[in-house]
């Protein structure tokens, strides 16, 4: 009897043990994992990486030109409203602006406005336009013992590289298609210097205001009512 119950106790043991072997099988079986798919390899797009590449370019040249063009702008005066000439400057005239100015220009800087302030207009300042040195002057024009007339001028009697302010001319009468000087006659003509020149119309006719001694002011005046006058520039160089 006690063989019997050793023997059945072995077998159970075994048949115990075989169970529990392949529970554990079962178990580590259910544990496996799943085999995981590689990444997908990228494709790379050619005509993609070029448009990043310009992308980057152009944002490079576009800091340099924004740069350059912060660096290379000056504070000058400019004309607020429109200064006519003869006038005193005021303060309420000018604006202080900052642009790229281009070498051949010569605006005054933004330093100047206190010597600016309280002169004159040498000419006509346009509202929005830089203020240079032969814009301004010291001098109340016309100024003592000068007088200023207006001459006007058809086509033909004046160079046809045209006048600036400034000029050194000579106002000649002339005899007119039908005049004739006679023998020994000498032809009238008095110097002045240009301060304005303005077109009037279509006609061509231009009317140039100049500067003459006061004393002279009636011949100028009377040679330019009969109309039969012109111009002459004399030389420019100092």
């Amino acid at each position: 009897m006690a063989i019997a119950d050793t023997h059945q106790r072995r077998s159970g043991r075994r048949r115990d043990g075989g169970r529990n072997r392949v529970g554990e099988g079962s178990q580590g079986d259910g544990e496996r994992k799943e085999p995981v798919a590689p990444p997908p390899k990228m494709r790379r797009r050619p005509l993609l990486v070029a448009a990043s590449v310009g992308a980057v370019c152009l944002g490079a040249l576009i800091a340099v030109w924004a740069f350059t063009s912060i660096d290379s702008a000056q504070r000058v005066l400019a004309v607020r409203s429109t200064v006519h000439r003869g006038d005193i400057i005021t303060r309420n005239d000018l604006v202080i602006v900052q642009v790229g100015v281009d070498p051949a220009l010569k605006p005054l800087p933004a330093s100047q406005l206190g010597t600016v302030v309280g002169k004159r207009a040498a000419l006509d300042l346009a509202a929005g336009g830089l203020v240079t040195g032969d814009d301004v002057t010291s001098s109340a024009i016309p100024g003592r013992g000068m007088s200023e007339v207006g001459v006007a001028l058809a086509p033909g009697s004046l160079p046809a590289s045209g006048l600036v302010n400034g000029d050194a001319v000579r106002i000649v009468s002339t005899p007119g298609q039908q005049g004739q000087l006679k023998s020994g006659d000498t032809q009238p003509q008095i110097s002045a210097t240009v301060v304005d020149v303005v077109s009037s119309g279509s006609s061509g006719q231009q009317i140039v205001d100049v500067l003459v001694p006061d004393g002279q002011a009636p011949d100028v005046a009377a040679m330019a009512g009969t109309g039969r006058v012109a111009i002459v520039v004399d030389s420019r160089e100092h």
